[in-house]
């Protein structure tokens, strides 16, 4: 099976995609591995500890760079199927994680002000919240793996040495 010759470029996109990846799925699993611990809390400790999340807002920033590396391997390897779908899946997964945020986990965080206010329903909100992140964890997960196939499935780097095909 022939593959055809990467640049440069193409590893500089993945480099940044698989980074933004990891760190954005270092993330997810946080909220995937704390969840055992924390949905059987009474409510004044799980809104003590939902405290730590402060700032984390700042991770869209992240994400954007993934996407961003992500979009870019799919373009620098569109004429490469065997890369270029590995990445839409990965692509796929990133705004699939996205939509459960912004359906589920969102709407969550403006019912209790972030965490600050205790509506009768936190009890609901709270298993809403924890779930959602439990799921775009498995599927940041799913896009780190979808990534990694991708970057085994490419060519050897073209040399920049013209005498390396003599």
């Amino acid at each position: 099976m022939q593959h055809t010759e990467r640049s440069t470029l193409q590893d500089i996109a993945f480099f940044v995609a698989l980074f933004a990846t990891s760190l954005a799925l270092g993330a997810a699993l946080t909220h995937a591995l704390e969840l055992a611990n924390k949905i059987g809390m009474i409510r004044d400790d799980y809104f003590v500890v939902q405290r730590i999340y402060a700032g984390w807002n700042q991770l869209a920033y992240l994400l954007v760079i993934q996407l961003i590396g992500i979009v870019a391997v799919m373009w620098l390897h569109r004429s490469d199927t065997r890369v270029f779908w590995p990445a839409a899946v990965a692509l796929a997964c990133l705004v699939a994680a996205q939509a459960m945020f912004w359906i589920w986990t969102f709407p969550a965080n403006q019912a209790t002000s972030n965490w600050t206010v205790k509506p009768a329903d936190w009890s609901r909100l709270r298993w809403q919240w924890e779930y959602s992140h439990l799921a775009g964890a498995a599927l940041q997960t799913m896009a780190m793996a979808s990534l990694i196939i991708a970057v085994l499935r490419r060519g050897p780097l073209r040399s920049t040495d013209p005498m390396a095909d003599r």
